[in-house]
């Protein structure tokens, strides 16, 4: 079946098949985004300090970027469904014990579970996507499967006004996201794919080939970890009800699906350099103003937040697609996979430095957090830009909009090399170190 599917490129049936791994992909980000906000508002509702939130969500990135590793060994040993039926079973508790016990060292201990859930969960639903994508539709499929994710994360933000209050139900409600998302996966009539491996990669490789590649990558990872882990207790302390902070956080995810494909394009006809300096100052003013904005005029924070997003989103797009520039394409998923590891890295550091200057300074300092991060890869952009020559433009692939997914979703970008040997696989020419 699985290859007759690869050469079938007709719509109706694989559609079909890919539809119910697409619901069970949205239906746990929908869960996750949902989670993330109501974690911090119940976290200022106990009075939990800025650094604890921090360490609580670090957690989860922690649990994130460990279970990339162990995760593929479950999956290999018992198989796809049956490592997606546990995993989704132990993660769907995971919110519910977070109703009953309210304590920052218990959540911490849940987080952490949660997030290696998690990446075994989008591991095994990824894997079956790129089993069912044949190479004329790879591109497609990723840009669907992407845009999937940031509709439902944002739309996640929106769930936390269910049911009237921060209680039960909030939690309960993520437990039910989760479930549900089992049923289109385990009643899926597609075959299971390859056993999925472990990533390799070589950070120091990665290093000598693109010292910029692996900065944005930190630098997007510390941002994108501050925001869905303490963006709902700065909205709060500066004076958003509960709908304002779930507006808030959905506006800037939202910016960040909308912004990342003019952004990117624009930096396919110019040095993606230059254009992620830009991309940083500008971000870095825009936070700056945030900063004074919850100071005086809390309001008009929600369309300043479209912009921000868009620009803090699409550092880890332009940062892929600077790599993929000035690298052979056949070691794609190798290089790209070292960049998701150094983003969740940053994601898992963020949240804890984020949350001691908000401890420092206030709240509403995290909009500075935000700028001092922007502003050092700004300058570490500008210094790159004297030390090597742009890639020609004959040599840039084009830009893909990214998300932090799993390592298995990096098989479907279609930057990588065709199956088939195909223009995928073409050589480049050696780059210097960027």
């Amino acid at each position: 079946m699985t290859e007759r599917l690869r050469a079938d490129t007709a719509v109706g049936p694989l559609l079909w098949r890919l539809s119910t791994l697409l619901l069970g992909a949205g239906m746990l980000v929908l869960g996750l985004g949902l989670l993330f906000s109501v974690l911090g508002l119940r976290a200022g509702m106990e009075q939990f300090s800025s650094i604890t939130l921090g360490l609580v969500t670090s957690a989860y990135f922690v649990g994130f970027v460990a279970g990339t590793f162990a995760c593929p060994v479950v999956i290999r040993k018992v198989g796809h469904i049956r490592a997606f039926a546990a995993m989704a079973s132990l993660a769907s508790t995971m919110p519910i014990l977070h109703a009953f016990w309210i304590d920052p060292w218990f959540w911490g201990l849940l987080r952490l579970v949660t997030g290696m859930c998690m990446v075994g969960l989008f591991i095994a639903i990824e894997s079956w996507l790129n089993t069912l994508a044949p190479n004329a539709l790879r591109g497609r499929l990723f840009a669907v499967y992407m845009a999937i994710n940031f509709v439902a994360m944002a739309l996640g933000q929106w769930l936390v006004l269910v049911g009237g209050g921060l209680g039960f139900v909030p939690f309960a409600l993520v437990s039910v996201m989760f479930s549900f998302a089992l049923l289109p996966i385990t009643m899926t009539e597609v075959d299971e794919p390859e056993p999925v491996e472990a990533p390799r990669f070589s950070l120091r490789n990665l290093y000598e080939a693109s010292p910029m590649g692996m900065a944005a990558a930190l630098a997007s990872g510390l941002l994108t970890g501050a925001f869905y882990g303490m963006s709902a207790v700065f909205g709060k302390s500066v004076g958003f009800s509960d709908a304002g902070v779930a507006s808030f956080m959905a506006t800037a995810i939202l910016g960040g699906a909308a912004l990342q494909w003019p952004v990117g394009h624009f930096s396919d006809s110019h040095d993606r350099r230059v254009v992620l300096l830009w991309v940083c100052v500008l971000g870095a003013f825009v936070s700056a103003v945030g900063y004074l904005l919850a100071e005086n005029a809390v309001d008009a924070l929600l369309p300043l937040a479209l912009l921000f997003g868009g620009l803090i989103f699409s550092i880890y797009g332009l940062c892929v697609a600077h790599v993929n520039d000035v690298i052979d394409s056949s070691r794609l998923v190798e290089f790209t996979g070292g960049l998701l590891l150094i983003h969740g890295v940053g994601a898992a550091v963020g949240p804890i430095l984020a949350g001691a200057v908000m401890d420092v300074a206030g709240p509403s300092s995290l909009m500075l957090f935000y700028a001092a991060v922007l502003a050092a890869l700004a300058l570490y952009s500008f210094q790159r830009l004297k030390a090597a020559p742009p890639v020609p433009t004959a040599q840039k692939a084009d830009f893909v909009a990214m998300g932090a997914g799993s390592q298995a979703v990096l098989q479907m970008d279609p930057r990588g090399p065709a199956e088939d040997g195909g223009a995928g696989s073409a050589e480049q020419e050696p780059v210097p170190p960027l």
